[in-house]
């Protein structure tokens, strides 16, 4: 992956669930594209990894907690062409909130459906989004107008939305 991303290969991709359920095991190649493809390229492999990692903008599966510690990397790479949609997608996975609130809802159901495993990603997502809050701040002092508001608009969100409980 080059000096940029070199841990990626340490995760072992095809053994997580992307948030649509679907093998983990394409998530290299995309952040590949972003950190290396032209803009075009990058902005394109965003779309696609925000698909996977937080559908819809607010649902995260299991490999969107391996991740995000990369997304905060690229965020933060000078050479990076789409730091404000990267931005954008962290906010949404710092937000979501999903199976929370689907637990909750389905506190009283007699099947006993709990959604242990699926809060767990989304806590553990929005502590790693937290982790990354230095490297935010940075981009927020961006000479790109697009990127300083993006990293201000995701430090509000980090501000407004405190990490969720550990179940």
């Amino acid at each position: 992956m080059g000096s940029v991303l070199k841990r990626v290969s340490g995760v072992h991709w095809a053994d997580l669930r992307d948030a649509t359920g679907a093998s983990a095991g394409g998530i290299p190649r995309l952040l590949s594209r972003i950190a290396y493809g032209g803009e075009d390229t990058a902005r394109a492999a965003v779309e696609e990894l925000g698909d996977a990692v937080c559908v819809l903008g607010f649902v995260v599966g299991e490999a969107t907690v391996a991740v995000v510690p990369f997304l905060v990397e690229l965020t933060g790479t000078p050479r990076t062409a789409c730091k404000a949609e990267l931005a954008d997608l962290l906010g949404n996975i710092c937000q979501a909130d999903q199976w929370h609130s689907a637990a909750a809802a389905a506190s009283g159901d007699k099947r006993g459906v709990s959604y242990r495993l699926q809060r767990g990603w989304e806590a553990a997502a929005r502590t790693a989004v937290h982790a990354g809050r230095s490297v935010i701040e940075g981009m927020a002092s961006s000479l790109r107008p697009e990127e300083a508001a993006a990293a201000e608009r995701l430090l509000q969100v980090m501000d407004h939305v405190v990490p969720l409980p550990d179940l």
